[in-house]
C-alpha cells in the first residue's frame, strides 16, 4: 500500500514528515493513535478536489522520526501542530481531528493559541474520563509491556486495531497500520507513545471548552468501542453551540468503517 509523506519539518523531538494536496482554502487532517495520517490515504484527495489539503504524521507515528527520548506527550503535540501551521504560514485553517488528534487540537486553539476557522471532531478524545482500557493498562504495567514477545506485542496491536472496527480491516490495510510498530524499534516505538498521553493533559484545559467560537461540528460512530457516544454527549454539552451527528453502524475509525458519510460530512456547510 503506497502512501508517501514527501516533505520534512524539524522540531526539538524529531523529524515530522508531511505533505499538501489540492489547491483552494487550507484544511488539515489530524489522526490518532496508534494510526497515522494512512487513515487519511482515501479521504485527502477526494476533499482536495476544492482544499489545500495537510496531511502529517505526528512525532512519533507512522513515517516521522521514531527514538528514544522524544516527549510525545499530548502537550508536546499540540506544541508540534502549531508549530506545523506557523510553517505553513496558515494563520487560520478548518482542522479535523480523530482520536487524540483531537486532544491534540483542542489543547493547540485553546493553550497554545492557535486559530481555526471552524473545527470537526469526529470519535475525538477530548475530556472527562478517558483514561480506560488499553491506555490504562499499559500506563499501569509499561515495564510488562515492553518485554512482551514480539508475536504477543504485535497481537495486542492486531486486536486493538480491530476493536476499533465495527466492519473490520482488509488484510492489507490492517498490516499497513501494524507495520510501524513492528520489529524491536517499532515496539520500543508503541509504548514509549501510549506511556506518555495522559488525561491530565486533557484536564488543562476542559474548563475552556465553552469559550470555543468556531463553527464546530461533532460526528461520531454509533458503534464506537473504543470512545462510546456517552463520551460524544459529554463533549456536546461543554461546546453548546456544536452540531453532533451519528453515523450508524460505525465504530471508532469512521475513515475505515464510513468513508463514504464521513466525506458527506466533511464536505457539507456548517449549520
Amino acid at each position: 500500500m503506497t502512501w508517501s509523506l514527501d516533505d520534512e519539518f524539524a522540531t526539538p523531538g524529531g523529524m515530522i514528515r508531511w505533505t499538501a494536496l489540492g489547491s483552494g482554502e487550507p484544511l488539515v487532517l489530524v489522526h490518532g493513535t496508534p494510526y497515522s495520517s494512512l487513515l487519511w490515504r482515501d479521504l485527502a484527495p477526494a476533499l482536495a478536489r476544492t482544499r489545500r489539503v495537510y496531511v502529517f504524521d505526528l512525532l512519533g507515528f507512522g513515517q516521522s522520526e521514531q527514538r528514544e527520548g522524544q516527549d510525545l506527550t499530548l502537550a508536546a503535540h499540540a506544541r508540534n501542530l502549531a508549530r506545523l501551521l506557523e510553517h505553513w504560514e496558515l494563520s487560520a485553517p478548518s482542522v479535523v481531528a480523530h482520536d487524540i488528534g483531537g486532544a491534540v487540537t483542542l489543547r493547540s486553539m485553546l493553550l497554545e493559541g492557535a486559530r481555526f476557522r471552524d473545527l470537526t471532531l469526529f470519535d475525538a478524545v477530548s475530556g472527562g474520563e478517558w483514561e480506560r482500557g488499553l491506555f490504562r493498562l499499559i500506563l499501569e504495567h509499561a515495564e510488562v509491556f515492553h518485554q512482551l514477545p514480539d508475536y504477543a506485542h504485535e497481537e495486542v496491536v492486531a486486536g486493538h486495531l480491530r476493536h476499533a472496527t465495527s466492519l473490520g480491516h482488509r488484510p492489507a490495510v490492517l498490516d499497513a497500520f501494524l507495520a510501524p510498530w513492528r520489529g524491536e524499534a517499532g515496539q520500543a516505538a508503541f509504548y514509549r507513545q501510549y506511556s506518555q498521553i495522559k488525561q491530565e493533559h486533557t484536564a488543562d484545559y476542559e474548563h475552556l471548552l465553552g469559550e470555543i467560537d468556531v463553527p464546530t461540528r461533532l460526528i461520531w460512530g454509533a458503534e464506537d468501542r473504543i470512545l462510546p457516544p456517552p463520551y460524544a454527549r459529554w463533549l456536546h454539552e461543554r461546546i453548546p453551540h456544536a452540531e453532533l451527528h451519528w453515523i450508524a453502524g460505525a465504530g471508532h475509525v469512521l475513515q475505515e468503517d464510513a468513508p463514504a458519510q464521513l466525506l458527506a460530512q466533511l464536505t457539507s456547510p456548517f449549520a
